[in-house]
């Protein structure tokens, strides 16, 4: 398998899913429950692909698109398993990650202990922990297709505002 690392326990999960309780499988991720939960319920979802940290990502439409679709998975796995909770979703970012696989940590709150959540608290400009959302807003495609017709739209929008502003000065001139 192309993109798999030997010594990554990750991998190995990826590689022999026998090992693990998935709770989900497709042709780009997989997801199970954290060995040392922090919450109520606690799910990483992985890439099959190894990539190590957040840091490797870049502003992609293939990047941009793994993340959202691991978010995507995430939510559907906590809104099935616990619709009542409150859902936050997340990546460490070095030097604070534990296993060098990006890996979507996916909690239905609260945290159990309550202590644990010190573990998931941004540290700004040292790393920590990043949403999933802030995350996909720092790897956003620049170029992807939905943001141009979003520029584009909101181009005509101001040209047809100044067109109107125009005519208004005109009528009253």
């Amino acid at each position: 398998m192309a993109g798999v690392n030997q010594a990554c326990i990750f991998c190995e999960i990826v590689r022999n899913p026998t090992t693990t309780r998935l709770l989900h499988t497709d042709e780009k991720v997989i997801a199970f429950q954290d060995i040392k939960p922090a919450a109520q319920r606690h799910y990483l979802v992985i890439p099959k692909e190894h990539i190590p940290t957040v840091n490797d990502l870049q502003r992609r439409d293939e990047d941009y698109s793994l993340v959202r679709h691991m978010l995507s998975v995430g939510q559907q796995l906590l809104q099935k398993d616990a619709p009542q909770s409150i859902h936050r979703f997340g990546f460490h970012q070095p030097p604070f990650n534990s296993v060098d696989h990006l890996h979507l940590h996916c909690f239905a709150l609260p945290y159990v202990p309550r202590w644990k959540a010190i573990k998931y608290k941004s540290l700004g400009p040292l790393g920590g922990f990043i949403e999933a959302e802030t995350l996909l807003e720092k790897i956003r495609p620049l170029l992807s297709k939905g943001f141009v017709l979003v520029a584009v739209h909101e181009i005509i929008i101001i040209i047809l505002f100044q067109l109107n502003w125009c005519r208004c000065v005109l009528a009253t001139s």
